[in-house]
This record gives C-alpha cells, sequence and structure tokens, in this order.
C-alpha cells in the first residue's frame, strides 16, 4: 500500500514539482553544492535521508546515469555490485539486487524495485535482503537551465549502528554520489 502511494504521489507531482526543501539545501544548492541531510530514527538503525545537487545537464543525460545499474558501483562508495534480476519489457519497473561492503562491517545485500516516471523519476521499495526497510524516491525538476535532482529514502540497517556513525558515512558517501551523478550526466551531455 505504501508502494502505491509513493508512486501516486510521484506521478501527481509530475516533471516540474520538486521535493520541498529547506533553506539550508537552498542555499548548498545555489552555491554549486550538493546538500544531505540525514535524520536518524530513535532506534539507532533507522533514518531518513533527504538529499538535493543541481546538474546543468539535460534531463535524458541525468536519467541515463541514475538508471545505469553497471555505472552505480562506480559512482557509490562502498557499492560492490549491482545486478538488474527482473525488468519489465516496456521499462517501467526492474528489481535490481546490489552488494554494499563497508569496514568493518559485514557485506548487506539489497534487493529492490524501482517504479519509473522517465525522465521524471523513480519510487524504489525493499522486496528481499539485509536491509529491514528502504523506500524512497528520486525526483528531477527542470529548474532554470539546470535539472533539479532530490532524493528522499527512509532507511533502517540491518544491524544496530551508533547514530553518529552512520550521519558520519551517509554525509560524506551521499554527497559523493551526488557529485558522481553529476559529474557522468554532464560528461554525457555534447
Amino acid at each position: 500500500m505504501r508502494r502505491i502511494l509513493l508512486i501516486a504521489a510521484l506521478t501527481a507531482a509530475g516533471p516540474a514539482a520538486a521535493a520541498d526543501l529547506p533553506e539550508r539545501a537552498l542555499a548548498a544548492l545555489g552555491h554549486g553544492r550538493p546538500f544531505v541531510e540525514v535524520t536518524p530514527g530513535p532506534d539507532g538503525s533507522s533514518g531518513v535521508i533527504l538529499a538535493a545537487i543541481d546538474v546543468a545537464a539535460p534531463q535524458a543525460a541525468v536519467w541515463s546515469v541514475m538508471t545505469d545499474c553497471d555505472l552505480a558501483p562506480k559512482m557509490v562508495a562502498n557499492l560492490k555490485s549491482c545486478r538488474i534480476l527482473k525488468q519489465d519489457p516496456q521499462g517501467r519497473w526492474d528489481v535490481r539486487e546490489e552488494i554494499t561492503r563497508m569496514t568493518f562491517t559485514p557485506s548487506v545485500r539489497t534487493v529492490y524495485r524501482e517504479d519509473f516516471d522517465p525522465p521524471h523519476g523513480k519510487v524504489f521499495h525493499r522486496t528481499d535482503g539485509d536491509l529491514k526497510m528502504l523506500e524512497g524516491e528520486w525526483r528531477l525538476a527542470q529548474h532554470g537551465d539546470q535539472v533539479r535532482v532530490t532524493y528522499e529514502a527512509h532507511v533502517a540497517a540491518p544491524f544496530a549502528v551508533p547514530g553518529w556513525v552512520a550521519r558520519i558515512a551517509l554525509r560524506h558517501d551521499v554527497p559523493m554520489a551526488l557529485l558522481a551523478l553529476r559529474r557522468e550526466a554532464m560528461a554525457r551531455t555534447p
């Protein structure tokens, strides 16, 4: 049911909508920097990630990079593999398996389904694997001569992690992934 609500929200938002971003996010984006905010859950193993970046590339180029499973391990720190397990012949969805390995932790296997609204965004949710919860969305919206990419995810790790450790890792890794997305999309722009 929650997935259906996420898909409905994304579809209703349409191409021009973007996540409501706090002023500090708009300030970072105004200076050409990515924005990442990690709000921990009360249990120490869950939280919400809100992130955004502006990309000076066509929306189709950003979309192409965002959906490239083979490229993902080169862009995301600690992501060791990404493979598509199933996909819709019409390209409306796929199911992916990712393996993540961080120092001093066991590998984490994540299987999730993505439902696409190209090139405006995608919603995703966990279907199997080690994470207790993974659901969220990516949105792309034209913002002047750039594409504003927003990301929001609700995540629960398979094991308790001190909140400050998770926040430090995410505040480092998510901006690096967003910068890699921008770099790759701009490289695909003539």
